[in-house]
């Protein structure tokens, strides 16, 4: 950390915020309405096409709709997914989320890549915030009592200082900014990796997602605009090291073996392998969202698995929230700005450990490969589609709307020791 100064060349405004992929960009865009004075800063000056970040669920939809995004996305042909269905390899149906059946405006998910959406985040920014790229936060400020004041950036040779009531870390999972900041996170690494597929052909289901429980672990499916069709596969960490012509085609032969539901697509898959990209798969929560000065949003204080579809938009209500708690104060009063730091922090810290359950869960459901965890994971979804209560809170917590844990006696249904019994009252939407 820097000691704050004047130093030639330094700039003020009242929000930094560092990075600007969705979690930067949706925080820019909603301090930004707030008629604050934000600087937006990033590392690179372009951003890589990467297969990561597609989904939107219904939750994010409205704060999308108000910052103008939304329209724009389906200018550009966002698809819009009604259901998420978990399938057998063969594609039986075991469980299905319909999103019809939510009480929200927007009753779907959408699909489109994620350099478009983060387009569209960028064409909503307002007249109030500046926007760099190309440039490298190398430190924080802080003033004499460790309070964050600003951050040390460079770009290419020249190097300078922007001062700010506050500094929003968005940089992602190794954030710079959280670890200068003195702030933590432990990433734990699943045991697989997905392999994500871009086929130039449209899916057999056009307006769903399908996540396949195999004997290989998850398979997922779901269409992308322009007739396009994304698969996600999981693999064994090292299972494609080095692979080369022929033991890819081996690797896709198996694949589409164990698979039968992929049939449609197999000549479309085996195309495709050449454009293949490996994703590793995290999970994390930061032990404390902020400090004096300075607050995590995004990957830098979360990340979940993405079969559940959670990061992207659990990013947006890290936005949302923290726009709604500056509203009420003035940002250059010290004190009032920590009490709504803490009172950010106390909502979302809960709202964060929900969904990290909820989303570590999903992932154990579809993502086991010994026989027997299979078994009980069949189970226990089709024991989840018999009952109507935990279809629709499964299909609630899911869809971002709000969040309703499965209690003691639900998990008592799901395993099959107590029986699903009539229908209860529906959960109305919950406030971010």
């Amino acid at each position: 950390m820097t000691r704050g100064h004047t130093a030639p060349g330094s700039a003020t405004a009242d929000v930094v915020v560092c990075g600007s992929g969705v979690a930067g960009l949706a925080a820019a865009c909603a301090l930004g309405r707030l008629g604050l004075d934000v600087t937006l800063l990033e590392k690179k000056k372009r951003q890589p096409p990467v297969a990561k970040g597609e989904i939107l669920q219904p939750g994010s939809l409205d704060t999308l709709q108000e910052w103008g995004v939304l329209p724009a996305l389906e200018a550009r042909g966002a698809v819009r997914l009604k259901r998420l269905v978990a399938r057998q390899a063969d594609g039986a149906e075991l469980l299905a989320m319909d999103f019809g059946t939510l009480r929200c405006a927007w009753p779907w998910m959408l699909s489109h890549d994620h350099t478009t959406i983060l387009e569209c985040l960028a064409e909503s920014l307002g007249a109030s915030v500046r926007w760099r790229r190309g440039v490298l936060v190398r430190d924080v400020l802080t003033d004499a009592h460790g309070r964050v004041v600003g951050v040390r950036a460079a770009d290419g040779a020249h190097g300078y200082d922007i001062r700010a009531r506050l500094v929003v870390a968005a940089d992602g999972m190794s954030s710079r900014l959280r670890r200068l900041a003195g702030m933590t996170a432990d990433p734990v690494a699943y045991g697989h990796k997905l392999l994500t597929l871009e086929l130039s052909g449209t899916a057999a289901r056009a307006d769903e997602a399908s996540a396949y429980l195999t004997e290989r672990g998850l398979v997922l499916v779901y269409p992308l605009p322009d007739g396009r069709t994304r698969v996600y596969v999981q693999v064994k960490a090292d299972e494609l090291r080095k692979a080369d012509h022929t033991r890819l085609q081996r690797w896709c032969d198996e694949l589409l073996a164990a698979v039968p539901a992929l049939d449609p697509l197999a000549v479309l898959v085996k195309d495709s392998l050449d454009r293949r990209q490996l994703l590793p798969v995290w999970r994390y929560r930061a032990p404390s969202l902020v400090r004096p000065g300075i607050v995590l949003v995004g990957e830098a204080a979360h990340g979940v698995h993405p079969l559940a579809a959670q990061g992207m938009n659990t990013a947006i209500g890290d936005a949302r929230a923290l726009a709604a708690r500056l509203a009420t104060v003035h940002v250059r009063e010290e004190a009032t700005l920590d009490d709504a730091m803490r009172a950010y922090e106390a909502e979302r810290m809960s709202r964060i450990r929900d969904i990290h359950f909820m989303s570590h869960d999903a992932a154990r459901l579809m993502t086991g490969t010994s026989p027997g965890v299979r078994m009980l994971n069949r189970h226990l979804l089709v024991r989840t589609a018999k009952s109507a209560r935990l279809r629709y809170l499964t299909t609630y917590n899911v869809s971002g709307v709000g969040m309703r844990p499965l209690g003691a006696v639900d998990r008592l249904v799901q395993l099959g020791v107590l029986p699903a019994r009539g229908r209860l009252p529906r959960p109305g939407p919950a406030p971010e």
